[in-house]
């Protein structure tokens, strides 16, 4: 993989950002955008377990996809105190992924503001994501492929994106928003995926009140170095394109998914992942199948 470190940049005004990421659709992290909230010397895993401890949070792993999951059904479920402590004891798989402030911890609320990048962020998804130590998502995209504000609290994570134009290199199952889920992507066997070494995208580290803009349909690929969590704004997709796609995505693509793997089972879910190598290793002329 050609992997370049996104760009940096300590503040970004919103004339800035319009100019030279969103339009160019280029994605950026911003060093010192938050440090006037309160959640920048509020927010850490101590202070959630205070504020929501109570809380029986939905919790999911890296087992592969299995023909009997629903939509983002859990793996396990308990409360926010007891993940806390979890996390903070040893490492675990679990995570939390779009858990919603505003619905969960209305008080979470009064830590953050919606900044002004030029875009209508949806004020009603404040959605958090926690993980342990070395726990990680699947190399994915968001279904409504929008524009996304990521902001880390405590400890690091590394981050690695792709725009849709790398598609025919990832090795993405048909009828779904992600990669072959057995690719690490922090440190890739290019023996197996062998397309991926023509991959061109981006990578970087996030800490503490850093925030990374992730363009429209982004693919991307997030690993917990130490325990911590973000929190993500979003913004509909802006372009025709992606909104048709979008639209695609939650009417038709879910739909005829969630119809096959109730017919066929376990058998669509193998089908998928089969047909993920043999249409990326033939777009790339590549005559031995793994």
């Amino acid at each position: 993989m050609n992997l370049s470190e996104i760009d940096r940049v300590e503040t970004l005004t919103k004339e800035d950002f319009i100019e030279n990421y969103f339009k160019p659709q280029k994605p950026v992290v911003i060093e010192r955008f938050i440090e006037d909230w309160p959640a920048y010397s509020k927010w850490n895993l101590a202070y959630i377990k205070e504020v929501a401890g109570d809380k029986v949070v939905p919790l999911y792993d890296d087992r592969p996809v299995d023909f009997k999951d629903g939509f983002n059904e859990p793996h396990a479920k308990m409360k926010m105190s007891e993940y806390v402590d979890l996390l903070k004891r040893e490492p675990t798989k679990f995570r939390i992924f779009l858990w919603n402030v505003l619905k969960e911890v209305p008080v979470l609320q009064k830590d953050f503001k919606f900044p002004d990048f030029g875009l209508r962020l949806m004020k009603g998804m404040p959605m958090l994501f926690f993980g342990g130590t070395n726990s990680y998502t699947f190399m994915h995209y968001d279904i409504d492929l929008a524009n996304i504000f990521h902001f880390h609290f405590e400890g690091k994570k590394e981050v690695v994106l792709f725009n849709q134009k790398q598609n025919k290199y990832l090795y993405k199952v048909p009828y779904s928003l992600i990669t072959r889920e057995d690719i690490d992507f922090s440190n890739p066997d290019f023996k197996k995926w062998p397309a991926l070494k023509k991959a061109k995208g981006y990578k970087t580290n996030l800490e503490h009140g850093q925030v990374l803009y992730m363009p429209e349909g982004y693919w991307h690929y997030m690993k917990y170095i130490t325990p911590g969590f973000s929190m993500s704004l979003r913004a509909i997709a802006r372009t025709p394109k992606n909104l048709s796609k979008a639209i695609y995505n939650v009417f038709v693509m879910r739909t005829i998914d969630t119809v096959m793997r109730k017919i066929k089972g376990q058998k669509w879910i193998d089908w998928k992942n089969e047909k993920a190598i043999v249409q990326t290793n033939k777009g790339n002329n590549i005559k031995k199948e793994y």
